[in-house]
């Protein structure tokens, strides 16, 4: 069984008071191309479909003329909310659209039923968990100690009763813990979202969401296949593609990725002002189309500098400096964010860049006490 594995939509999404919505039409045009090409069996949309809970009118139409062309294709769709859409707008209608292939996921309410689907190699089953917090899951099971998202993944996936000697896919929206973030995607403070990739051992494969860089997080078969286009210049040197998954008999699963193109690339530009006109004037310019951040490193500021790069560059979308001036800046302001801060939030600020994960609270205790055992020493020695 051959499968097409995309997410975060984003659908509506606005970068830098862009509107990426014809991007996004283009795209999502290319994405058909792939799976013409391909000729999958099923699409998974592990979440972000939209880029807010309540969509624009233009964002909707256009998730609603991508899923009629998917079934139209005779295709088995599988879509589920995520941490950006609104669970009750993604389901609606769900019952009505399965006649036509389309599942999507319900509002959690703490059961997930197997979706099957045969193949040469026998059954397939599709479970679809869209995004949720510990406190939708401690709804539903009061009597289990939930304290953080691994438990409750652990807590919801438990209750699905999964049968090991079948082919199981899981998709879901999470941030699984070792996976590499990028600035366009919301972040939970001291990383309280992290999710132990463990909990999803009994599936074959888990199409994740939430994540917009692709990449596999523990095991090749736990994958983010990213975003369809680039949301941030964080993402800048990434390579937008989407996955392919293919199941063969149990324990045999291949991927490979389909590299997509975007109708305006999104690109960061860096020199003086002078050179950034002149190589435009004298030998043209490949970015006149694309999303551009201008990075200027002339000392002196320069007048109305957005206006008049706008006139090579029409998508210049963000404009900065660097030179001695942002430099020392930059410099000043560390420095007074140092001093504002205790030893101990500093600590914890090293901890967490070193181990990319925040220290424990056992850890926390231990250090404040060796720091106020040291500064006891201190005021004796005086």
């Amino acid at each position: 069984m051959k499968l097409i594995h995309i997410s975060d939509l984003h659908l509506g999404k606005r970068v830098n008071e862009f509107s990426m919505l014809q991007d996004q039409q283009y795209i999502l045009t290319e994405i058909l191309k792939v799976i013409d090409a391909e000729q999958p069996q099923g699409v998974l949309i592990a979440g972000d479909v939209y880029d807010k809970p309540v969509p624009p009118a233009e964002a909707v139409a256009l998730l609603d003329d991508f899923l009629v062309e998917l079934s139209k294709r005779k295709l088995q769709v599988f879509m589920i909310s995520g941490n950006h859409d609104s669970p009750e707008r993604i389901a609606f209608g769900g019952r009505l659209m399965e006649q036509s292939g389309i599942h999507l996921a319900p509002v959690y309410h703490g059961t997930v039923a197997p979706i099957p689907l045969t193949d040469e190699y026998g059954e397939v089953n599709f479970y679809l968990l869209p995004f949720v917090k510990p406190a939708h899951v401690r709804r539903f099971f009061p009597e289990e100690e939930i304290s953080g998202y691994t438990n409750a993944l652990a807590t919801a996936i438990g209750a699905m009763e999964v049968d090991a000697t079948s082919r199981n896919v899981l998709v879901t929206h999470q941030f699984v813990t070792g996976a590499a973030r990028c600035d366009s995607e919301e972040i939970s403070v001291g990383g309280s979202d992290n999710v132990d990739v463990a909990v999803f051992d009994t599936f074959d494969y888990v199409a994740l969401g939430h994540i917009h860089g692709p990449q596999q997080v523990g095991r090749e078969t736990v994958r983010y296949c990213g975003t369809p286009l680039k949301y941030s210049f964080s993402e800048a040197n990434h390579q937008k593609s989407v996955t392919v998954v293919e199941l063969k008999e149990k324990g045999n699963i291949f991927l490979h990725t389909v590299p997509l193109v975007p109708l305006r690339d999104l690109v960061e530009l860096r020199g003086s002002y002078e050179s950034l006109t002149l190589r435009s004037f004298y030998q043209g310019t490949s970015y006149q189309k694309d999303y551009v951040h201008i990075t200027l490193t002339d000392e002196d500021d320069i007048p109305d500098a957005v206006a008049k790069l706008r006139v090579i560059y029409p998508n210049l979308m963000k404009l900065d400096y660097d030179n001695k001036r942002t430099q020392c800046e930059t410099l000043l302001e560390a420095a007074q964010d140092i001093q504002q801060k205790s030893p101990l939030e500093l600590l914890q600020e090293f901890y967490q860049k070193q181990n990319g994960q925040p220290m424990k609270e056992i850890q926390q205790t231990f250090v404040q006490d060796l720091i106020e055992s040291i500064w006891e020493d201190e005021e004796c020695d005086h």
